[in-house]
């Protein structure tokens, strides 16, 4: 099954951590719902909320492409935002466009040639700021 940012599903809680749930997608895919995206109110524990094997609506908020996590949303559907047509036609818009996001430099040319080219630039920009 293919994803996409702002796509509906419907899940099973599978595990509960403090920061947040875990939610099985199919049988490959898992995804969490952070403890700030269960709902808009504040929650103190997310077990007064949230039971596994809990059947649970999410809404897909972000996949990082080069660890596949996926970050879900409980509270965008219970609030309404997938029923409104203008929020779900942005949504349809921005899947053509899809962030990526990576937590290393992979995606980076950066070498230390570079470094070295702009270091004294670098140095200098730094001295101004000093002496202001």
């Amino acid at each position: 099954m293919t994803f996409h940012v702002g796509q509906v599903l419907e899940g099973v809680v599978t595990g509960i951590q403090p920061y947040g749930a875990f939610v099985q997608l199919d049988e490959k895919h898992q995804g969490l719902i952070h403890i700030s995206e269960c709902r808009s109110a504040f929650i103190h524990e997310i077990e007064d909320e949230i039971k596994v094997g809990q059947p649970v609506r999410v809404m897909i908020l972000d996949i990082d492409l080069y660890s596949h996590k996926i970050s879900l949303s409980r509270r965008t559907v219970l609030d309404g935002y997938d029923k409104k047509k203008t929020y779900t036609e942005k949504i349809n818009q921005e899947h053509k466009y899809t962030q990526h996001h990576y937590w290393t430099n992979q995606h980076l040319d950066i070498g230390f040639e570079t470094i070295s080219k702009s270091g004294q630039s670098m140095i200098n920009e730094a001295l101004e700021r000093l002496h202001q």
